[in-house]
Parts: C-alpha cells; sequence; structure tokens
C-alpha cells in the first residue's frame, strides 16, 4: 500500500492509497562459528530468548550463520566514551574487538548482527545514546556525502530482538534508520555554526511492535538561501505509522531518496511517498544514512538490541 504524501498541497496531508503485494523474506548464511559473548549481564535482563530466523537446510545450534554486512564503509558510535567511535577498517574486525563486543557482535544461530545500547554517553547535538552505524562513502572520512538529486538508496532486514519497558509496561522506543542532513564547510561558515551538522530528514521507530515514520518541514515554507540551512529552520512532521505489526520478528525497510522525493517500504508491501515543496527544499543539504540502535530514552536500567540480518547500501 502506498501512502501518497504533499503535506504542503491545499494545506493538509494528502493520502493517495494503491495495494502492491511482493513478500520475500531472505538470509544470506555461512558456516562459520563465531563465539562473540553477551553484553554484560547487569544491563541485560532479557525473560526469553528472542525469536530465530530459520535457514533452510540447516539446523539451529549446529550450524552456524554470519550476517551479510559489508561494514567497509560505515563507522559505528557506541554509547560509552565521549562517544566512542569505530572507524574502517577496524569496524571490520568487530567479532575480536573488545571494545566492541559488548555493544556489536554476532549471533551465528540465526546469522544477524547485533546492536546492544543502554543510555550512556551521547554525541553533541542530542541527549540519547546509541549504537549504531554512519554511511562513509569514503572509508574513514565524513566529508564526502550525497545529496536527493544524486540518490540514494538503502535496504535492511532486522528485528527487535529485546527492549527494556518504561514505568508504565509500555515498551522503550528506538530509531532504527535515518538519514541525517550534514552542512558543508562553506554553508557552516554561511551561517556562522561550529560544526557541520544539519537536521535529520528522516527517523525511522520502532515503536509499540509498529514501524513509525517521521520526516522534516520546513517551518516558513518561503525560506530560501541561507534561511534554509539553519537547524532551527525545520520541524518535525505528524508522523505516520504502518499499519503492520513488527513485534519481534525480523522485516524488511527499504529507503529510496531521489530528487524532491523520498519513499520508505515496508515488507514490500507498504510505501509512504513523501514529495512537495519540504523535500525540493531539502535539496540543499548533503546527506548520510544511519542505521542500528538510537534508543530515545534516558530510563535508568533501559535497553534494546536490534539484530541485522543484511543491510546494503547504493548510489547511482
Amino acid at each position: 500500500m502506498t501512502i501518497q504524501i504533499d503535506p504542503y498541497k491545499n494545506g493538509k496531508w494528502k493520502q493517495l492509497i494503491v495495494m502492491a503485494i511482493i513478500c520475500f523474506p531472505f538470509l544470506a548464511a555461512s558456516c562459520q562459528d563465531d563465539n562473540a559473548p553477551d553484553p554484560p549481564s547487569k544491563e541485560v535482563s532479557p525473560d526469553s530468548d528472542p525469536p530465530k530466523v530459520p535457514v533452510p537446510g540447516k539446523q539451529e545450534g549446529v550450524d552456524y550463520f554470519l550476517p551479510n554486512i559489508d561494514l567497509s564503509h560505515w563507522k559505528v558510535t557506541l554509547p560509552i566514551g565521549r562517544p566512542t567511535e569505530v572507524t574502517p577498517p577496524e569496524i571490520l574486525q568487530y567479532a575480536t574487538n573488545a571494545t566492541l563486543l559488548p555493544f556489536m557482535y554476532n549471533d551465528s544461530t540465526d546469522g544477524s548482527l547485533v546492536f546492544y545500547t543502554y543510555p550512556g554517553a551521547t554525541t553533541t547535538n542530542t541527549k540519547y545514546s546509541r549504537t549504531e552505524l554512519r554511511e562513509q562513502m569514503v572509508p574513514g572520512s565524513n566529508t564526502t556525502n550525497w545529496t536527493f538529486e544524486q540518490g540514494g538508496r538503502m535496504k535492511g532486514t532486522l528485528a527487535m530482538a529485546d527492549i527494556s519497558k518504561d514505568e508504565n509496561g509500555k515498551y522503550h522506543r528506538t530509531i532504527i534508520m535515518q538519514i541525517h542532513g550534514r552542512l558543508t564547510n562553506e554553508q557552516r561558515d554561511l551561517i556562522g555554526e561550529d560544526d557541520n551538522n544539519a537536521p535529520p530528514v528522516l527517523k525511522i521507530y520502532w515503536n509499540n511492535e509498529k514501524v513509525r515514520v517521521k520526516t522534516k518541514e520546513l517551518k516558513d515554507i518561503n525560506a530560501t538561501g541561507t534561511e534554509l540551512l539553519p537547524v532551527s529552520a525545520w520541524t518535525d512532521d505528524e508522523g505516520i505509522t504502518f499499519d503492520e505489526k513488527v513485534g519481534f520478528e525480523p522485516f524488511t525497510l527499504e529507503v529510496i531518496a531521489s530528487e524532491g522525493r523520498l519513499e520508505v517500504i515496508l515488507n514490500d508491501k507498504q510505501s509512504l511517498v513523501y514529495e512537495g515543496i519540504h523535500m525540493e527544499k531539502w535539496s540543499v543539504f548533503e546527506n548520510y544514512f544511519k542505521a542500528g540502535n538510537y534508543l530515545v530514552t534516558q530510563d535508568e536500567g533501559a535497553y534494546a538490541k536490534v539484530k541485522y540480518y543484511a543491510l546494503e547500501v547504493s548510489h547511482p
């Protein structure tokens, strides 16, 4: 089902629903044992084991599998240090890296890469912690990124493995995918900022067992030039939650960015399409993809474990 979104036209959200079903779960497997430890027990207290993804023709506990993820163009931020980041090529050795092992490790029984996090160290522009990948088109560098005009696509198969609840018994939420904006050095200097931070145009949440999507809108649609650049020029939209309940089972998300257009697809069934004045004016920014586990709570004792079975990024 496609929900076509033009928040500018007629001053209201407009939805056009089209049904298209293609369901094709997949999982790449490779035989190799990886004895990565569980996160420290003081931080994780799951009541039961998370669901496993079946691998055709293989027996769980006898055969071992690795995730289908190339980390050569990703760095990871951890909830420790100031915070701590691990970049290529060091990230490629995550299975034996003592710093990464508590937060990023293989579950070789179902071929997943686990991202574990809890409230801890934060980056400059947020109060929440994460174990999250950041795209690096040039490994080890943040300075080469992409625009919507150039385009980008990210597709991942993932699952919520375990997550804490708040004092009311409601699951905490976590961001599992993003497209984040970035100022060029020239743009940064034009508006007198001390860093290259720009808003995230896309945030995708695991929220109460469903997938929720939020994008950015201009506060003033008549803004032009340098008026578009400050974080304060943009605000969150109302957000849309996909119909399907994913729970703790594996699901597939695809994100496609192109000139003046953004599309998010869940399980090849339902699609959210964003286009109109906000997406058109977003073209002023460079962007990069993010994926992993960005826990949106500071509650004491909170935690989350997100599993990725596959993750791929491409640019035309």
